[in-house]
């Protein structure tokens, strides 16, 4: 079996556990041991969570507080309102599990355009493509081949309350197709689909020197990211989507008119039930933890206090994405930060380096390479490269030209 193959089979067994008549993903282990070596939270769709562009890639997958352009339609749609130019497009790719397989990748397509000094709309396509795989039975036999592969689409609005606030509101619709018709334990499968939202605030200051170029820039950011249902892939079981709280803040010193350092740093936690332990001679019980199959609203409140493990637990299930920017003159940029989760919820950890450039402050691209810790990780030889385009209309219907001066700190 190839590596690719492998990885199909882990995609199916998720299925296997929404359409079957009683889920067991969430266990610690086979026997039901008392340990969290072994207690990742897991959701279904993961990759309406993945960082789709280059900028924040390089950065550790940090980027809820960084300068906004059309990306910004996932990292908080709030921060659209604020942004220097008046409309953007950015379109990015990424070769995914290259280690594993050739023909994985996922891209994203976003794009934004301001309406007057204080709102923002924008749109946005995440399309995954797990390429084409064989279904076979127990024993083997052919099945036929299907296709894999899930989308995002989304529209969002943004709007300043003040000159250095602004909220938004992103609206999603996702399909996941992942097995085609397979039959898995007697069920027929079916492409999971479901609504979702994210709803963002951004806050941004500055005190700069016009005449040295020098000082501070702060941003902060709050993103609560797929708010939504279940998803269903045939049967009566769903699946929690990944609905996530970021935190992030950002602060640039500007050396001079020429120079600048942003530092980011962003923590991100999955409101989502954490796996209970259960008695091994009988799965229905759970000895430590809280019932994972609770409503949306009460499973994303609850995620807070439902670790077997209690408060300490709990601080283990967020993750910290941080980075550096360096900027010269607008024009080239240089990038690198680091991701770390727990060992005991994924131990995911990773570097993460990257390049930006710009020509007259209007079309760029961005290129991010991430290399893990561990050696032999599915994620290793990860790349993204994305191509960004900000523009300045000719005159807003209600405000004056924009200047070089106010061009977007980037």
């Amino acid at each position: 079996m190839t590596k690719k193959n492998l990885f199909i089979v882990a995609l199916i067994g998720f299925c296997a556990v929404c359409v079957s008549s009683k889920s067991h993903a969430q266990q610690p282990g086979i026997s039901g041991e008392d340990t969290t070596s072994l207690r990742p939270v897991t959701t279904a769709v993961p990759f309406a969570a993945f960082t789709p562009d280059a900028r924040s890639a390089a950065l550790g997958d940090a980027g809820g507080a960084l300068s906004p352009d059309a990306n910004s339609v996932y990292w908080g749609a709030a921060k659209l309102a604020q942004s220097t130019k008046n409309y953007g497009v950015a379109v990015s790719y990424t070769p995914w599990l290259r280690n594993i397989t050739d023909d994985m990748y996922f891209t994203y397509l976003s794009g934004f355009i301001k309406v007057g000094k204080n709102q923002a709309f924008g749109a946005s396509l995440m399309y995954f493509d797990h390429g084409k795989f064989e279904a076979r039975d127990n024993r083997g036999g052919f099945q036929g081949e299907y296709l894999s592969n899930e989308f995002y689409g989304s529209l969002a609005y943004s709007r300043k309350l003040t000159d250095k606030f602004s909220v938004g509101l992103n609206l999603k619709y996702i399909n996941s197709n992942l097995g085609g018709a397979a039959i898995i334990n007697g069920t027929a499968m079916r492409p999971g689909r479901t609504v979702a939202g994210d709803i963002s605030a951004f806050y941004q200051s500055e005190n700069i020197d016009e005449g040295t170029g020098k000082g501070w820039k702060m941003a902060g950011a709050l993103l609560i990211q797929n708010i939504g249902g279940r998803v269903n892939y045939g049967g009566s079981e769903t699946g929690f989507i990944p609905t996530n709280l970021k935190l992030s803040g950002a602060a640039t010193r500007h050396i001079d008119q020429y120079n600048k350092f942003t530092f980011v740093l962003d923590f991100n936690k999955l409101m989502v039930p954490t796996p209970p332990v259960r008695d091994p001679a009988n799965r229905d019980i759970i000895t430590r933890g809280k019932d994972p199959n609770r409503g949306t609203f009460a499973a994303m409140f609850g995620s807070f206090n439902d670790a077997p493990d209690g408060f300490s637990e709990e601080l283990r299930e967020f993750t910290i994405s941080t980075g550096m920017e360096y900027w010269y003159n607008e024009a080239f940029a240089l990038r690198a930060g680091y991701f770390n989760e727990a060992n005991s919820k994924g131990g995911r950890k990773y570097f993460t380096v990257g390049f930006g450039a710009r020509i007259q402050n209007r079309y760029g691209v961005d290129f991010a390479y991430l290399m893990p810790q561990k050696q032999g990780s599915a994620l290793a030889n990860t790349f993204r490269i994305s191509l960004v385009i900000d523009m300045f209309k000719k005159q807003m219907d209600d405000e004056p030209l924009a200047t070089e001066e106010t061009t977007q700190e980037r």
